[in-house]
């Protein structure tokens, strides 16, 4: 997934300080509408990063994309620094990269592309299928960030089972359920589909958690005895904090959720544009790689000369943002 403001925003992440102490929390982050691949292509509804908030654990990008039957065309772009995370409600994804893969991710399926030191990729849907989904980023720690890209697609996920609900778990643990998805950071991220009942999940009380409203109605779901979001609220990402040991969830009318997790991050990030990095510097360098067809990001089979160039970079040096405590 490419973020394709025309002008986006640095988002500077200081680091968690070391041995802080957890709390619980409750705050819905708001999400904010994007168009993705033109203005008549699909829109997505972004929840990360925030000013205040701009992680969950290592979770540094959320986007939440359709139902819609617009076409889906994100042209090669590139990446570093992070790992993508891509899971279809509905509809299938092509995805195509510079490590030579070439697969078609549907419903149930799991992708998770690791740009390292630099990757390029392109994402296309065109049959006129109704898509739905979610993509995400990780944010790879200092000691792995600069290696080689790869690629995996994973099939056959741990499912979760329970009197009211049923779920998958997508990336790292939930209860005695681990995926076999390959993360460098205490991550979690999971489906749940919630029947009329109560389901209550174990957490690691040491990790921060967020719960994003996927299906269904916000008003038939309480999150720990309190609504997903209060009335007239809009839409986001209701963010936890730290502390919790379970969440219960209670549903009215059956709803689908995804629950994020992680430990907290302990390094200062920088993104811009598809880049995750650390410094001004390290972000003008890719920058410029990437408009000069530098063998760092690769080709993307299948699509000649198109790609996406870089947007601009602001005519002043990229400040850090404070992450509010």
């Amino acid at each position: 997934m490419s973020d394709l403001q025309t002008r986006p925003q640095e988002e500077r992440v200081p680091a968690e300080p070391l041995g802080a102490a957890g709390s619980p929390r409750r705050e819905v982050l708001p999400a904010r509408r994007v168009p993705l691949g033109g203005v008549r292509g699909v829109e997505v509804e972004r929840t990360l990063p925030q000013r205040d908030v701009p992680t969950v654990g290592a979770w540094c990008f959320v986007d939440r994309y359709g139902p819609s039957t617009a076409p889906m065309r994100v042209l090669p772009h590139p990446h570093t620094g992070l790992q993508t995370v891509t899971w279809p409600l509905s509809g299938p994804i092509r995805h195509r990269d510079s490590t030579g893969s070439d697969v078609v991710v549907r419903p149930g399926e799991l992708d998770l592309m690791t740009a390292g030191r630099g990757v390029s990729h392109s994402e296309v849907a065109d049959d006129g299928a109704e898509l739905a989904g979610v993509q995400l980023w990780i944010a790879l720690p200092e000691e792995v960030r600069h290696q080689a890209p790869r690629f995996e697609q994973h099939r056959d996920l741990p499912v979760l089972e329970g009197p009211a609900s049923s779920g998958v778990v997508m990336v790292g643990r939930l209860g005695d359920r681990e995926s076999p998805a390959l993360v460098h950071t205490r991550a979690l991220a999971a489906e749940v589909s919630l029947r009329p009942g109560t389901t209550v999940l174990p957490l690691d009380p040491r990790d921060e958690h967020a719960v994003l409203l996927l299906t269904g109605d916000a008003g038939d779901l309480d999150v720990d005895g309190a609504p997903l979001r209060p009335p007239g609220t809009p839409a986001g990402l209701l963010h936890l904090g730290t502390g919790r040991a379970e969440l219960a969830l209670e549903a009215r009318a059956p709803v689908r959720v995804l629950l994020l997790g992680g430990e907290p991050f302990r390094e200062d990030l920088l993104m811009w544009w598809n880049v995750v990095a650390r410094t001004h510097e390290e972000v003008v360098e890719a920058r410029e790689q990437w408009q000069a067809r530098s063998s760092r990001f690769g080709v993307v089979a299948g699509h000649g000369d198109d790609r996406i160039p870089a947007p601009p970079l602001p005519g002043v040096r990229l400040l850090p943002r404070g992450r509010r405590a």
